[in-house]
Protein backbone atom coordinates (compact mmCIF):
# COMPACT_ATOMS: atom_id res chain seq x y z
CA UNK A 1 0.00 0.00 0.00
CA UNK A 2 1.41 3.49 -0.59
CA UNK A 3 2.22 5.63 2.17
CA UNK A 4 -0.47 7.38 2.53
CA UNK A 5 1.43 10.08 5.46
CA UNK A 6 4.19 10.81 3.26
CA UNK A 7 2.33 11.05 -0.08
CA UNK A 8 0.71 13.80 1.48
CA UNK A 9 4.28 15.79 1.83
CA UNK A 10 6.07 14.35 -1.04
CA UNK A 11 4.39 16.64 -2.91
CA UNK A 12 6.23 19.65 -1.60
CA UNK A 13 9.28 18.14 -2.16
CA UNK A 14 9.12 16.86 -5.79
CA UNK A 15 10.40 13.72 -4.72
CA UNK A 16 9.41 10.50 -6.27
CA UNK A 17 7.12 8.32 -4.52
CA UNK A 18 9.19 5.25 -4.54
CA UNK A 19 11.92 7.36 -2.70
CA UNK A 20 8.92 8.93 -0.69
CA UNK A 21 7.94 5.60 0.63
CA UNK A 22 11.52 3.86 1.30
CA UNK A 23 12.51 7.23 3.59
CA UNK A 24 9.31 7.08 5.51
CA UNK A 25 9.47 3.21 6.39
CA UNK A 26 12.93 4.03 8.22
CA UNK A 27 12.01 2.40 11.49
CA UNK A 28 12.67 3.99 15.07
CA UNK A 29 15.50 3.35 16.21
CA UNK A 30 19.86 3.40 15.67
CA UNK A 31 20.81 4.55 12.73
CA UNK A 32 24.50 6.01 11.37
CA UNK A 33 27.57 5.72 13.10
CA UNK A 34 26.36 8.14 15.89
CA UNK A 35 25.78 6.62 19.33
CA UNK A 36 23.34 8.12 21.89
CA UNK A 37 23.34 7.09 25.90
CA UNK A 38 22.17 10.06 27.56
CA UNK A 39 18.54 10.89 27.03
CA UNK A 40 17.94 14.28 24.50
CA UNK A 41 14.49 14.28 25.62
CA UNK A 42 13.20 18.10 25.79
CA UNK A 43 12.72 19.47 29.12
CA UNK A 44 10.28 21.98 28.97
CA UNK A 45 8.54 21.29 25.28
CA UNK A 46 5.70 19.13 24.92
CA UNK A 47 7.34 15.15 23.10
CA UNK A 48 5.28 12.27 22.55
CA UNK A 49 5.85 8.90 24.71
CA UNK A 50 7.49 7.35 21.78
CA UNK A 51 7.44 7.14 17.92
CA UNK A 52 6.68 10.41 15.72
CA UNK A 53 4.86 13.39 16.27
CA UNK A 54 4.15 15.86 13.19
CA UNK A 55 0.76 18.38 13.10
CA UNK A 56 -1.06 19.85 15.86
CA UNK A 57 -4.51 19.96 15.86
CA UNK A 58 -5.84 23.24 17.73
CA UNK A 59 -6.59 22.41 21.52
CA UNK A 60 -10.46 22.83 22.40
CA UNK A 61 -11.05 23.75 26.30
CA UNK A 62 -13.54 21.77 28.08
CA UNK A 63 -13.86 21.64 31.53
CA UNK A 64 -10.77 23.93 32.38
CA UNK A 65 -8.53 22.01 30.61
CA UNK A 66 -6.99 22.29 27.46
CA UNK A 67 -7.33 19.10 25.00
CA UNK A 68 -4.18 19.13 22.63
CA UNK A 69 -4.57 16.49 19.50
CA UNK A 70 -1.08 15.91 17.38
CA UNK A 71 -0.80 13.27 14.09
CA UNK A 72 0.98 10.39 15.73
CA UNK A 73 2.85 6.78 14.23
CA UNK A 74 4.71 4.04 15.35
CA UNK A 75 7.44 4.84 13.11
CA UNK A 76 8.71 7.71 11.41
CA UNK A 77 6.40 9.69 8.97
CA UNK A 78 4.28 6.45 8.43
CA UNK A 79 0.43 6.34 8.61
CA UNK A 80 -1.17 7.47 12.17
CA UNK A 81 -4.27 8.97 13.62
CA UNK A 82 -4.70 11.23 16.44
CA UNK A 83 -2.88 11.38 20.00
CA UNK A 84 -4.23 13.46 22.67
CA UNK A 85 -2.24 14.94 24.92
CA UNK A 86 -4.19 17.50 28.22
CA UNK A 87 -2.99 20.45 29.77
CA UNK A 88 -4.27 23.69 32.13
CA UNK A 89 -1.47 25.92 31.70
CA UNK A 90 -0.17 24.79 27.66
CA UNK A 91 3.19 24.16 29.45
CA UNK A 92 2.88 20.92 31.12
CA UNK A 93 1.04 18.30 28.88
CA UNK A 94 -0.32 14.82 29.89
CA UNK A 95 -0.50 12.36 27.39
CA UNK A 96 -3.83 10.54 27.33
CA UNK A 97 -3.55 8.25 24.62
CA UNK A 98 -4.79 7.84 21.23
CA UNK A 99 -8.38 9.65 20.70
CA UNK A 100 -8.92 8.76 16.66
CA UNK A 101 -6.83 5.84 16.12
CA UNK A 102 -5.10 4.51 12.89
CA UNK A 103 -7.92 2.77 10.75
CA UNK A 104 -6.86 -0.23 8.66
CA UNK A 105 -4.60 1.75 5.74
CA UNK A 106 -6.86 4.73 6.44
CA UNK A 107 -4.62 7.05 8.34
CA UNK A 108 -6.27 10.59 9.79
CA UNK A 109 -4.49 13.83 8.80
CA UNK A 110 -5.06 17.26 10.11
CA UNK A 111 -8.28 19.10 10.83
CA UNK A 112 -9.59 20.85 13.95
CA UNK A 113 -12.50 20.37 16.60
CA UNK A 114 -14.99 22.16 18.11
CA UNK A 115 -17.25 22.36 20.80
CA UNK A 116 -20.53 22.21 19.90
CA UNK A 117 -22.57 24.05 22.88
CA UNK A 118 -25.71 24.14 20.88
CA UNK A 119 -25.70 21.62 19.80
CA UNK A 120 -26.29 22.06 15.97
CA UNK A 121 -24.45 18.37 14.71
CA UNK A 122 -27.31 16.55 16.96
CA UNK A 123 -24.79 14.79 18.96
CA UNK A 124 -25.91 16.53 22.41
CA UNK A 125 -24.86 19.65 23.77
CA UNK A 126 -21.81 20.16 24.46
CA UNK A 127 -20.81 17.61 21.74
CA UNK A 128 -16.57 17.71 20.03
CA UNK A 129 -16.90 17.46 16.69
CA UNK A 130 -13.74 17.36 14.12
CA UNK A 131 -13.55 17.49 10.56
CA UNK A 132 -10.08 16.23 9.53
CA UNK A 133 -9.10 14.78 6.01
CA UNK A 134 -8.10 11.47 5.08
CA UNK A 135 -6.78 10.49 1.67
CA UNK A 136 -9.60 8.65 -0.49
CA UNK A 137 -10.06 6.93 -3.68
CA UNK A 138 -8.27 4.86 -5.60
CA UNK A 139 -5.78 8.12 -5.63
CA UNK A 140 -3.51 7.94 -2.60
CA UNK A 141 -3.19 12.25 -3.24
CA UNK A 142 -6.81 12.72 -3.23
CA UNK A 143 -8.28 14.41 0.17
CA UNK A 144 -11.65 14.81 1.31
CA UNK A 145 -13.04 16.06 4.75
CA UNK A 146 -14.49 13.49 7.26
CA UNK A 147 -16.32 14.24 10.56
CA UNK A 148 -16.02 12.60 14.22
CA UNK A 149 -17.43 13.45 17.76
CA UNK A 150 -17.23 12.70 20.97
CA UNK A 151 -19.43 12.69 23.63
CA UNK A 152 -16.90 12.33 26.76
CA UNK A 153 -15.55 16.08 26.63
CA UNK A 154 -13.06 14.77 23.67
CA UNK A 155 -11.17 11.53 24.94
CA UNK A 156 -12.70 8.81 22.49
CA UNK A 157 -14.77 9.08 18.90
CA UNK A 158 -17.01 8.29 16.65
CA UNK A 159 -16.51 8.38 12.96
CA UNK A 160 -19.35 9.74 11.48
CA UNK A 161 -19.16 8.10 7.80
CA UNK A 162 -19.15 9.56 4.41
CA UNK A 163 -17.33 12.56 3.91
CA UNK A 164 -19.22 15.99 4.39
CA UNK A 165 -17.07 18.13 2.11
CA UNK A 166 -16.13 15.94 -0.78
CA UNK A 167 -12.94 16.85 -3.17
CA UNK A 168 -14.60 19.14 -5.95
CA UNK A 169 -12.00 18.41 -8.29
CA UNK A 170 -10.15 14.81 -7.40
CA UNK A 171 -7.30 17.51 -6.56
CA UNK A 172 -4.24 16.26 -4.75
CA UNK A 173 -4.38 19.29 -2.27
CA UNK A 174 -7.37 19.74 -0.49
CA UNK A 175 -6.78 19.24 3.22
CA UNK A 176 -6.95 20.59 6.95
CA UNK A 177 -10.07 22.14 7.74
CA UNK A 178 -10.23 24.39 10.57
CA UNK A 179 -13.30 25.42 12.17
CA UNK A 180 -14.51 28.75 13.05
CA UNK A 181 -18.06 29.59 14.82
CA UNK A 182 -19.40 33.23 12.95
CA UNK A 183 -21.00 34.89 15.75
CA UNK A 184 -22.62 37.72 13.73
CA UNK A 185 -24.03 35.18 10.86
CA UNK A 186 -24.65 31.99 13.46
CA UNK A 187 -23.54 29.43 11.20
CA UNK A 188 -19.98 27.26 10.84
CA UNK A 189 -17.56 28.86 8.74
CA UNK A 190 -14.54 26.40 7.67
CA UNK A 191 -11.14 26.98 5.66
CA UNK A 192 -9.43 24.46 3.94
CA UNK A 193 -5.80 24.74 2.43
CA UNK A 194 -5.40 24.28 -1.34
CA UNK A 195 -2.55 24.90 -4.00
CA UNK A 196 -1.90 28.73 -3.44
CA UNK A 197 -5.42 29.19 -2.28
CA UNK A 198 -7.84 28.50 0.98
CA UNK A 199 -11.41 28.05 0.20
CA UNK A 200 -14.11 28.21 1.99
CA UNK A 201 -17.55 26.70 3.46
CA UNK A 202 -20.16 27.29 5.66
CA UNK A 203 -23.06 24.89 7.28
CA UNK A 204 -25.52 25.39 10.06
CA UNK A 205 -24.90 22.17 11.34
CA UNK A 206 -20.82 20.81 10.85
CA UNK A 207 -22.44 18.00 8.90
CA UNK A 208 -23.97 19.95 5.65
CA UNK A 209 -22.01 22.76 4.21
CA UNK A 210 -22.01 24.84 1.38
CA UNK A 211 -19.08 26.48 -0.57
CA UNK A 212 -18.49 30.09 -0.75
CA UNK A 213 -15.32 31.11 -2.26
CA UNK A 214 -11.93 31.06 -2.32
CA UNK A 215 -8.68 33.71 -1.51
CA UNK A 216 -6.09 33.38 -3.68
CA UNK A 217 -2.29 33.90 -3.41
CA UNK A 218 0.19 32.90 -6.04
CA UNK A 219 2.83 36.04 -6.93
CA UNK A 220 5.02 35.81 -5.49
CA UNK A 221 5.42 31.91 -5.09
CA UNK A 222 4.64 30.74 -0.97
CA UNK A 223 3.65 27.25 -2.61
CA UNK A 224 0.16 25.32 -1.34
CA UNK A 225 -1.29 26.31 2.02
CA UNK A 226 -1.59 23.45 4.65
CA UNK A 227 -2.77 23.85 8.26
CA UNK A 228 -4.81 26.95 7.75
CA UNK A 229 -6.14 29.23 10.30
CA UNK A 230 -9.01 31.33 11.02
CA UNK A 231 -10.27 33.23 13.84
CA UNK A 232 -11.66 36.80 15.00
CA UNK A 233 -9.79 38.73 17.42
CA UNK A 234 -9.85 42.51 19.41
CA UNK A 235 -6.79 44.44 18.78
CA UNK A 236 -5.01 46.93 21.56
CA UNK A 237 -7.30 49.25 20.16
CA UNK A 238 -10.26 48.21 21.07
CA UNK A 239 -11.66 47.22 16.77
CA UNK A 240 -12.50 43.80 15.86
CA UNK A 241 -10.50 41.68 13.32
CA UNK A 242 -10.68 38.60 11.04
CA UNK A 243 -7.26 37.10 10.98
CA UNK A 244 -6.37 34.54 7.94
CA UNK A 245 -3.37 32.00 7.78
CA UNK A 246 -1.71 29.01 7.19
CA UNK A 247 1.66 27.14 6.74
CA UNK A 248 3.47 27.67 3.59
CA UNK A 249 6.26 26.82 1.56
CA UNK A 250 8.38 30.31 1.54
CA UNK A 251 11.47 29.35 0.42
CA UNK A 252 10.23 29.19 -2.88
CA UNK A 253 10.46 33.19 -2.99
CA UNK A 254 12.91 33.63 0.03
CA UNK A 255 10.01 34.04 2.43
CA UNK A 256 10.15 31.82 5.57
CA UNK A 257 8.95 28.75 5.74
CA UNK A 258 6.39 28.31 8.52
CA UNK A 259 2.75 30.59 9.09
CA UNK A 260 1.88 33.58 6.94
CA UNK A 261 -1.33 35.13 7.72
CA UNK A 262 -3.74 38.52 6.94
CA UNK A 263 -5.84 40.66 8.53
CA UNK A 264 -8.52 41.33 6.82
CA UNK A 265 -12.91 40.82 7.75
CA UNK A 266 -15.38 37.93 6.52
CA UNK A 267 -18.66 38.82 5.19
CA UNK A 268 -19.90 35.55 5.70
CA UNK A 269 -18.95 34.91 2.25
CA UNK A 270 -15.36 36.54 1.61
CA UNK A 271 -12.23 37.09 3.39
CA UNK A 272 -11.10 40.81 2.36
CA UNK A 273 -7.03 40.84 3.78
CA UNK A 274 -6.11 44.13 4.26
CA UNK A 275 -2.91 44.14 2.27
CA UNK A 276 -1.96 42.41 -0.96
CA UNK A 277 1.41 40.29 0.99
CA UNK A 278 0.90 38.08 4.50
CA UNK A 279 2.70 38.68 7.15
CA UNK A 280 4.85 36.07 9.38
CA UNK A 281 4.30 34.38 12.45
CA UNK A 282 7.90 33.09 12.12
CA UNK A 283 11.03 33.17 10.18
CA UNK A 284 12.71 30.22 11.35
CA UNK A 285 12.91 26.93 9.80
CA UNK A 286 10.40 25.15 12.43
CA UNK A 287 7.38 26.63 13.18
CA UNK A 288 5.12 24.83 10.44
CA UNK A 289 1.54 23.00 10.78
CA UNK A 290 1.04 25.81 13.73
CA UNK A 291 -2.38 26.26 15.12
CA UNK A 292 -3.79 29.25 17.83
CA UNK A 293 -6.40 28.54 20.01
CA UNK A 294 -8.69 31.25 22.39
CA UNK A 295 -7.31 32.16 25.70
CA UNK A 296 -9.95 30.86 27.64
CA UNK A 297 -9.33 33.70 30.45
CA UNK A 298 -9.72 36.53 27.76
CA UNK A 299 -11.24 34.99 24.32
CA UNK A 300 -11.33 38.18 22.74
CA UNK A 301 -8.01 39.68 22.64
CA UNK A 302 -5.73 36.93 23.85
CA UNK A 303 -4.78 33.47 21.76
CA UNK A 304 -2.50 30.49 22.17
CA UNK A 305 -0.30 29.13 19.52
CA UNK A 306 1.80 26.35 19.23
CA UNK A 307 3.95 24.91 15.86
CA UNK A 308 5.37 21.52 14.86
CA UNK A 309 9.55 22.00 15.13
CA UNK A 310 10.22 20.31 11.83
CA UNK A 311 10.22 21.22 8.31
CA UNK A 312 9.17 19.18 5.29
CA UNK A 313 12.78 19.45 3.23
CA UNK A 314 14.50 17.19 6.58
CA UNK A 315 11.70 15.93 8.30
CA UNK A 316 11.51 12.63 6.74
CA UNK A 317 14.62 11.02 8.53
CA UNK A 318 15.73 10.39 11.51
CA UNK A 319 17.22 12.61 14.51
CA UNK A 320 19.08 11.96 17.60
CA UNK A 321 15.99 11.67 19.99
CA UNK A 322 15.14 8.38 17.62
CA UNK A 323 18.17 6.86 18.81
CA UNK A 324 18.65 8.20 22.58
CA UNK A 325 14.73 8.08 23.85
CA UNK A 326 12.75 6.32 20.93
CA UNK A 327 10.85 9.62 19.66
CA UNK A 328 11.02 12.17 16.74
CA UNK A 329 9.89 15.66 16.55
CA UNK A 330 8.36 18.37 19.67
CA UNK A 331 6.24 21.00 19.70
CA UNK A 332 7.34 24.92 20.07
CA UNK A 333 6.97 25.96 23.54
CA UNK A 334 2.94 27.71 23.55
CA UNK A 335 3.21 31.56 22.84
CA UNK A 336 0.74 33.90 23.57
CA UNK A 337 -0.63 36.12 20.26
CA UNK A 338 -1.83 40.17 20.94
CA UNK A 339 -3.17 41.97 18.17
CA UNK A 340 -1.25 45.10 18.09
CA UNK A 341 -2.19 48.62 15.82
CA UNK A 342 0.94 49.39 14.11
CA UNK A 343 1.97 53.62 13.80
CA UNK A 344 1.28 53.24 10.06
CA UNK A 345 -2.35 52.23 10.60
CA UNK A 346 -1.94 48.51 9.94
CA UNK A 347 -2.48 45.21 12.39
CA UNK A 348 -0.13 43.09 13.61
CA UNK A 349 0.46 39.47 16.00
CA UNK A 350 3.05 40.18 18.81
CA UNK A 351 4.34 36.64 20.27
CA UNK A 352 5.65 35.62 23.15
CA UNK A 353 6.49 32.67 25.36
CA UNK A 354 3.34 31.63 27.47
CA UNK A 355 3.18 33.54 30.78
CA UNK A 356 2.72 30.12 32.54
CA UNK A 357 5.98 29.23 31.37
CA UNK A 358 6.96 31.29 34.57
CA UNK A 359 5.56 28.70 37.07
CA UNK A 360 7.99 26.03 36.08
CA UNK A 361 11.28 28.20 36.93
CA UNK A 362 13.01 26.26 38.81
CA UNK A 363 16.79 28.66 39.49
CA UNK A 364 17.25 32.21 38.17
CA UNK A 365 20.96 33.43 37.66
CA UNK A 366 21.46 37.29 36.48
CA UNK A 367 25.16 37.56 35.11
CA UNK A 368 26.21 40.60 35.87
CA UNK A 369 26.11 43.37 32.61
CA UNK A 370 29.45 43.52 30.72
CA UNK A 371 30.59 44.98 27.94
CA UNK A 372 32.69 43.13 25.13
CA UNK A 373 34.82 44.37 22.31
CA UNK A 374 35.60 40.27 20.58
CA UNK A 375 34.31 37.14 22.40
CA UNK A 376 33.57 36.71 26.58
CA UNK A 377 32.08 33.36 27.96
CA UNK A 378 29.64 33.30 30.66
CA UNK A 379 30.03 31.05 33.80
CA UNK A 380 26.75 29.61 33.30
CA UNK A 381 26.49 26.18 31.55
CA UNK A 382 22.65 24.30 30.91
CA UNK A 383 20.79 22.53 28.16
CA UNK A 384 17.24 24.01 29.17
CA UNK A 385 16.78 27.38 29.93
CA UNK A 386 15.35 30.79 28.87
CA UNK A 387 17.86 33.94 27.86
CA UNK A 388 16.34 37.34 28.76
CA UNK A 389 18.83 40.07 28.04
CA UNK A 390 19.60 43.84 26.30
CA UNK A 391 22.53 44.15 23.70
CA UNK A 392 23.20 47.56 22.58
CA UNK A 393 25.90 49.26 20.65
CA UNK A 394 26.90 52.35 18.75
CA UNK A 395 29.15 50.88 15.77
CA UNK A 396 29.72 47.35 14.92
CA UNK A 397 29.58 44.81 12.21
CA UNK A 398 28.44 41.96 13.78
CA UNK A 399 26.77 41.35 17.47
CA UNK A 400 25.61 38.40 19.34
CA UNK A 401 25.48 35.35 21.78
CA UNK A 402 26.69 31.63 21.04
CA UNK A 403 24.35 29.22 22.83
CA UNK A 404 25.25 25.32 22.78
CA UNK A 405 28.80 26.06 23.06
CA UNK A 406 31.08 23.19 23.50
CA UNK A 407 33.96 23.27 25.72
CA UNK A 408 36.75 23.23 23.01
CA UNK A 409 34.13 25.96 21.45
CA UNK A 410 33.80 24.23 18.25
CA UNK A 411 30.28 23.64 18.32
CA UNK A 412 27.70 26.10 18.90
CA UNK A 413 24.67 27.82 17.34
CA UNK A 414 25.12 31.51 16.83
CA UNK A 415 22.11 34.14 17.36
CA UNK A 416 22.54 37.89 16.35
CA UNK A 417 22.19 41.35 14.37
CA UNK A 418 23.77 41.51 11.12
CA UNK A 419 23.65 44.44 8.87
CA UNK A 420 19.46 45.20 9.38
CA UNK A 421 18.77 41.82 10.41
CA UNK A 422 18.46 39.00 13.19
CA UNK A 423 19.82 36.34 12.36
CA UNK A 424 20.26 31.84 13.79
CA UNK A 425 22.89 30.09 12.53
CA UNK A 426 22.55 26.71 13.87
CA UNK A 427 25.01 24.92 11.31
CA UNK A 428 27.90 25.06 13.80
CA UNK A 429 26.02 22.20 16.05
CA UNK A 430 25.53 19.96 12.89
CA UNK A 431 26.61 16.46 13.23
CA UNK A 432 28.47 13.66 10.62
CA UNK A 433 25.10 12.16 10.71
CA UNK A 434 22.68 14.96 11.18
CA UNK A 435 22.96 17.84 9.16
CA UNK A 436 20.08 20.78 7.71
CA UNK A 437 22.48 21.46 4.80
CA UNK A 438 21.58 24.45 3.25
CA UNK A 439 18.56 25.11 5.94
CA UNK A 440 21.05 25.78 8.65
CA UNK A 441 20.93 29.92 9.32
CA UNK A 442 17.67 31.83 9.11
CA UNK A 443 17.18 35.63 9.09
CA UNK A 444 14.99 38.40 9.42
CA UNK A 445 14.51 42.18 9.14
CA UNK A 446 15.02 44.70 11.87
CA UNK A 447 15.54 48.01 11.58
CA UNK A 448 18.82 48.79 10.51
CA UNK A 449 19.38 52.04 12.35
CA UNK A 450 18.40 49.99 15.48
CA UNK A 451 21.15 50.59 18.39
CA UNK A 452 19.51 48.11 20.66
CA UNK A 453 17.79 44.73 20.78
CA UNK A 454 15.73 42.91 23.30
CA UNK A 455 16.42 38.93 22.87
CA UNK A 456 14.38 36.25 24.42
CA UNK A 457 16.10 32.93 23.75
CA UNK A 458 14.33 29.92 24.81
CA UNK A 459 16.89 26.72 25.03
CA UNK A 460 16.06 23.21 25.19
CA UNK A 461 17.86 20.09 24.67
CA UNK A 462 16.98 20.07 20.59
CA UNK A 463 15.83 23.41 20.27
CA UNK A 464 16.29 27.41 20.16
CA UNK A 465 13.31 29.74 19.84
CA UNK A 466 14.48 33.46 19.96
CA UNK A 467 11.74 36.18 20.67
CA UNK A 468 12.85 39.37 19.63
CA UNK A 469 12.13 43.07 21.29
CA UNK A 470 8.00 43.29 21.83
CA UNK A 471 7.53 39.96 19.53
CA UNK A 472 7.24 40.67 16.34
CA UNK A 473 9.66 39.07 15.13
CA UNK A 474 10.44 35.32 16.04
CA UNK A 475 12.81 32.53 14.76
CA UNK A 476 12.25 29.07 15.79
CA UNK A 477 14.59 25.94 15.18
CA UNK A 478 15.57 22.26 15.61
CA UNK A 479 19.29 22.13 16.50
CA UNK A 480 21.13 19.07 17.11
CA UNK A 481 22.89 19.58 20.07
CA UNK A 482 25.49 17.36 22.07
CA UNK A 483 25.10 16.60 25.39
CA UNK A 484 28.09 18.58 26.43
CA UNK A 485 27.23 21.32 24.17
CA UNK A 486 26.20 23.19 27.44
CA UNK A 487 28.21 26.97 26.90
CA UNK A 488 27.12 30.23 26.36
CA UNK A 489 29.50 32.98 24.59
CA UNK A 490 29.07 36.63 24.05
CA UNK A 491 30.72 38.24 20.94
CA UNK A 492 30.86 41.53 18.81
CA UNK A 493 32.64 42.17 15.77
CA UNK A 494 33.67 45.49 14.33
CA UNK A 495 33.24 47.11 17.58
CA UNK A 496 32.30 46.76 21.10
CA UNK A 497 28.38 46.23 23.01
CA UNK A 498 26.88 46.20 26.15
CA UNK A 499 24.95 43.19 26.84
CA UNK A 500 22.69 43.83 30.24
CA UNK A 501 20.03 42.92 31.91
CA UNK A 502 20.77 39.30 31.81
CA UNK A 503 18.86 36.77 33.14
CA UNK A 504 18.77 32.72 32.73
CA UNK A 505 16.16 30.90 34.36
CA UNK A 506 15.71 27.16 34.42
CA UNK A 507 13.18 25.01 34.03
CA UNK A 508 11.85 22.26 35.82
CA UNK A 509 11.62 18.92 33.49
CA UNK A 510 8.04 18.82 32.59
CA UNK A 511 8.76 15.18 30.44
CA UNK A 512 10.85 13.98 33.04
Amino acid sequence: MPNFALSRRSLLQGIGATAAVAAGQALLGPVGSAAATTSLRAVYHLTPPAGWLSDPQRPIHVDGTYNLYYLHSDQDNAPGGWQHATTTDNVAFTDAGSAIPLAPNFPVWTGSGVVDTDNTAGFGAGAVVVLATQPTGGDAYQQEQYLWYSTDGGTTFTAHGAPVITNPDGSNWFRDPKIHWDSARQEWVVVIGRQQALTFYTSPDLKHWTHQSVFSYSSPNIGGFECPDLYQMTADDGTSHWVLGGSTQGDYSGQPDTHAYWTGSWDGTTFTPDGTDPQWLDWGWDWYAAVSWPNAASPDTSRFAIGWMNNWHYAARTVPTDLSDGYNGQMSIARELRLAKQPGGWYTLLSQPVPALADHVTATVRPADTTVNGSFDLSYHGSAYELDLDISWQQLNNVGLSVGRSANGTRHTNIGIYQGTVYVDRRGSDQPDYSFGSYGQSQAPIDPSARSVHLRILVDRQSVEVFVNAGFTVLSHQVYFETGDTGISLYTDGGAATFANMTITGFADING
